[in-house]
């Protein structure tokens, strides 16, 4: 009999998963929609410049960016960008390629991830922190419209 009543409550509880996250689940609505597109970006770390050129790129909601990394720098740098979940080291005059979906709209730094001194450009003391670059990202929504 006890096994009969532990297959009826594993039964109810399995309907009454089904049924919940049928009410309560991620509707196919709210999932992020992606474009198709593939774009391809390549930026570079210039060289004894703690910039990242170019500063800034597009990007429309849901596009596979394949991002390609070029470190012209004598030492490592690194790249992330937070918001995407991309985290990694690009070694002395080295590149790296990285693939990831932007997924929501908005403006998204990238920065260097690995500490990397500082200096002066053109009388400038510039460093590390300045190292920081834009994801500016538009609503897919507002491509379709």
């Amino acid at each position: 009999m006890n096994k009969y009543l532990i297959i009826l409550i594993i039964g109810v509880l399995l309907i009454g998963g089904g049924v919940s996250y049928k009410i309560f689940g991620v509707k196919e609505s709210d999932r992020p929609q992606t474009t198709g597109k593939v774009r391809e970006v390549t930026i570079r770390a210039l060289k004894n410049n703690w910039t990242w050129e170019p500063e800034s790129f597009e990007a429309i909601q849901g596009d596979k960016i394949i991002l390609t990394v070029i470190n012209e720098d004598d030492y490592d740098h690194g790249i992330a960008i937070d918001a995407f979940g991309v985290s990694q080291r690009i070694p002395a005059n080295g590149r790296i390629v990285v693939e990831f979906v932007v997924t929501q709209p908005g403006e998204f730094p990238y920065y260097c991830s690995v500490p990397c001194g500082e200096g002066e450009v053109e009388g400038v003391k510039r460093g590390h922190f300045d190292q920081v670059g834009t994801i500016r990202v538009k609503s897919l929504i507002s491509q379709t419209q």
